[in-house]
């Protein structure tokens, strides 16, 4: 007990002094603290500086317990008291008289003593009253306790215990102690010098654990002592909160050497609460609105609690450690705590399950939901300011994927002998829906990609002029621009380190075609060739004695000589030929350089999607009957390139059209066969054709120039088929006229064979050119025959037969379908032959006006 011999000796003589003549004294009568005072004089001490220290002692021992601590309630207007008081502040400047003769010494013994024998009901009573209030009474009890322990080794217990204790049970009376308070005591001084020893004595521990059983047999009694409660109550919730401080956060006082020290912690910490929560109900202080408290609710299951509270503060922990604040990108924060977590869940497997699952049947089950809750919980926040889909959101998802798949695992293996199975368990586990997510992400990534491209397509609809950067780069910016946004996109797409379904390319590539057709119809909106195309003249007849024919006899003899000035003009006009190619027809061939540009690089993006090693089949079934797959097409771009090449038929029409009927209308159209065919020849008109078509070839990439030349063609070979039927009044054929217009026919054919290196094959010119000579076929017969072709040919095609007496021939409507078998193409060859059985047969049948 740390007592000097010199002490010792004092409190020897003491006793002895005190007994004398008393034999028959009860030991529990004896006021300890008096009797000292009464016989040890200051001589028996070093100074007077040790004697009043151990003086005051003694007064303060006096008066912790019958003053500030007694076991009866004591009177504030006690005559004892007040005079004891006024003992013990004197003491605090000097020593006061203990002689025999001092009336100081006589006061405080009557004040003592009369403090000590008194009754709770005034009463005479037998029993002394100095040391048993509390706590005085379980500090100096807990003081002998602690005497059991070696004092060379403070982990280990004297093996005079048991005789010890035995003496110390002769203090009960004198203090106050039941065997419930030892109990507890005792309890709480082998806790308390397992703590004091830091922890290196497991069997202190038990020992602890197994005077808590006696005190959970003391706790259930029915005639509990509120003293006793409220040290109950003191010791266990000063052991549980030492325990559970621990035991909530074990991750972070039992490392791998010192985990088996929660097998006998966890004991002392459940049945603590057990003790509590079942037997242990106090009335809080003033101020508290509310009366009995439960101190803990021991309706839930500790462990559980401790399991799911230590992993949540272990992952706050990591969260707030530095290495995861010098992170600075979001997804590196993610990713190190999916490691963290990780780790913590293994550490947990083989570490701490095995030891709590004697108290917890799926503790690792526990374990591993509350890490997943808690990584769940950080990942959803991070996932809450993602807004695209990139290579780090992936990583970072394909590890929380990862994380989930191994806290399952434990989940399953910890649930095998459950009653359920562990569902009760997995429905706590809120899923990461990590590919869901990905999919969500990746869907927006690609509207994102098609946003882009839809902004460039409007942007093209209001600025593109289609003049081509360089004659390197003969077709527009903007094609350019979207066709570069969509290889991109699919690069990007492809780099995504995912597996990408096919439903995903399918979803990616229909985006794409869908802006590929608009802007393909955004570059066909060029008009139609019908725009071009001169309005018919109404249908007349010849005049043989019109003013023109009359000028042009009067002008007869001059005729070779006008003829010679004619050709001189064209010849000297030939010398330096110009194309008459306007800018806007330039405009329709970038047009239609740009589609091709389209086509050709569809066909490398469609390579791209279809052959590339990342795509993996799809799991489900996406289409519909509307809606084809690419497993049924040769192509993501079907109708893309079906669209592309409408367009360029179109493109290539409307640019013809433009080129014949109105960049060249002055030397076709307009000149061609004015007034009479020997002075006005296809010659000039072919000259500037030539020159139109070697402009084209130098616009128009290779892919193009076939398929616009053709069209060229049909273009010129319609306005000479209007030449010849819908020239006007300006325009008179007589049938000797049939050679020199033949000739000129094949000169433009011939125009068309040998333009280019084969673009137009010469059997297609020839079936193109059919119709063409099928009408100048017409002219070289005699009016006689066209008449009669006439009449038969429309009594056909009108339905009536043979024309009876009386009734006129039908007029034949206007097609435009001119060929040598059509009435309306007939009769137009008629109205052009300038002579008089054809006047008179137009004039009787359809009474057409005579040519002005």
């Amino acid at each position: 007990m740390r007592v000097t011999e010199q002490s010792d000796n004092r409190l020897r003589k003491t006793l002895m002094r005190t007994l004398v003549g008393q034999m028959g004294r009860r030991a529990e009568t004896i006021i300890l603290p008096l009797e000292l005072l009464r016989h040890l004089k200051p001589s028996e001490f070093n100074d007077s500086h040790e004697y009043h220290f151990w003086q005051k002692r003694q007064l303060k021992i006096l008066e912790a317990g019958l003053l500030l601590q007694p076991s009866i309630p004591l009177d504030k207007s006690n005559t004892f008291a007040m005079r004891f008081r006024d003992i013990i502040r004197a003491s605090e400047t000097r020593p006061i008289d203990t002689g025999k003769n001092s009336d100081t010494m006589r006061t405080l013994c009557n004040s003592v003593v009369s403090l000590s024998w008194r009754s709770a009901n005034g009463t005479p009573t037998d029993v002394c009253h100095w040391a048993d209030g509390f706590p005085i009474n379980v500090h100096l009890y807990v003081a002998l306790l602690q005497s059991i322990f070696d004092i060379r080794d403070e982990t280990l217990v004297l093996d005079e215990v048991d005789e010890l204790l035995e003496l110390m049970k002769k203090t009960w009376s004198t203090l106050g102690i039941t065997r419930p308070i030892h109990n507890i005591c005792f309890t709480w001084v082998l806790f308390q010098q397992y703590v004091a020893t830091s922890l290196i004595e497991p069997d202190l521990l038990c020992a602890a654990h197994a005077m808590l059983t006696e005190v959970a047999n003391d706790a259930k009694k029915p005639d509990r002592e509120a003293l006793y409660v409220k040290i109950l109550s003191s010791v266990l919730s000063s052991m549980q909160g030492w325990a559970e401080k621990k035991l909530l956060n074990y991750h972070d006082y039992f490392l791998r050497g010192t985990v088996s020290q929660i097998e006998n912690l966890l004991p002392l910490a459940l049945s603590a609460s057990r003790i509590m929560g079942e037997d242990v109900t106090i009335t809080e202080g003033a101020g508290q609105e509310k009366g009995d408290v439960l101190l803990v609710d021991s309706s839930g299951d500790r462990v559980d609690y401790y399991i799911r509270s230590s992993l949540k503060n272990a992952i706050a922990k990591v969260l707030e450690s530095g290495s995861i604040k010098e992170i600075k990108e979001g997804s590196e924060v993610v990713l190190q705590l999916a490691k963290e977590t990780e780790d913590l869940a293994l550490k947990e497997r083989e570490s701490f399950s095995p030891i709590l699952k004697k108290w917890h049947p799926i503790a690792g089950g526990v374990a591993a939901v509350t890490l997943h809750n808690c990584y769940g919980s950080v990942l959803r926040q991070y996932l809450g300011g993602v807004s695209t889909l990139t290579n780090e959101t992936v990583g970072v998802l394909q590890r929380a994927g990862k994380l989930e798949k191994l806290l399952v695992q434990m989940v399953v293996e910890d649930s095998v002998e459950c009653d359920d199975g562990g569902k009760s368990i997995v429905r706590e586990m809120v899923p990461y829906e990590v590919d869901s997510i990905i999919l969500n992400l990746l869907k927006r990534w690609i509207d994102e990609r098609l946003k882009k491209g839809a902004e460039c397509l409007c942007r093209a609809k209001e600025t593109e002029t289609w003049n081509p950067k360089s004659k390197t780069e003969p077709y527009a910016q903007s094609a350019v621009e979207l066709m570069k946004l969509a290889k991109e996109a699919v690069e990007e797409f492809f780099e995504i380190p995912i597996g990408i379904t096919e439903d995903l390319v399918q979803d990616l590539a229909d985006g794409l075609e869908h802006l590929f057709q608009d802007y393909t119809t955004f570059v066909a909106s060029a008009g139609s060739k019908q725009s071009y195309i001169p309005t018919l003249p109404p249908l007349t007849r010849c005049n043989r004695d019109s003013k023109f024919l009359k000028l042009w006899k009067k002008a007869s003899p001059c005729s070779a000589a006008a003829e010679d000035a004619h050709h001189t003009g064209s010849t000297n006009e030939g010398h330096h030929p110009r194309p008459s190619t306007s800018r806007g027809t330039q405009r329709l061939y970038i047009r239609l350089n740009t589609l091709h540009y389209l086509l050709s690089h569809l066909h490398s993006l469609d390579k791209t999607l279809s052959l590339s090693p990342t795509v993996v089949p799809s799991t489900r079934n996406r289409f519909s009957s509307s809606r084809r797959s690419h497993s049924n097409s040769s192509s993501f771009f079907e109708f893309a390139t079906l669209s592309i090449q409408g367009a360029c038929q179109h493109i290539s029409e409307v640019a013809a059209y433009r080129l014949i009927f109105l960049d060249s209308n002055s030397v076709f159209y307009e000149s061609l066969y004015i007034d009479d065919v020997a002075n006005a020849r296809i010659r000039p008109a072919l000259r500037i054709l030539k020159q139109n078509l070697t402009l084209l070839s130098a616009i128009l990439t290779d892919r193009a120039q076939a398929l616009a030349m053709k069209e060229v063609m049909r273009a010129a070979f319609e306005a000479f088929l209007m030449v010849l039927l819908a020239g006007g009044s300006p325009r008179v054929f007589y049938r000797s006229d049939q050679e020199m217009i033949e000739e000129d026919f094949d000169s433009l054919k011939r125009v068309f064979c040998t333009c280019g290196e084969g673009l137009i094959a010469e059997d297609v010119v020839e079936r193109e050119a059919e119709v063409v000579e099928g009408v100048i076929a017409l002219m070289g017969q005699c009016t006689e025959q066209l008449m009669e072709d006439f009449s038969i040919v429309t009594c056909e095609t009108s339905g009536i037969g043979v024309v009876g007496t009386g009734q006129k021939l039908p007029m034949p409507p206007t097609t435009g379908r001119w060929n040598r078998s059509d009435p309306n193409t007939i009769l137009r060859v008629l109205c052009h032959r300038n002579d008089r059985a054809a006047n008179m047969f137009l004039k009787r049948t359809f009474q057409l006006a005579k040519r002005r």
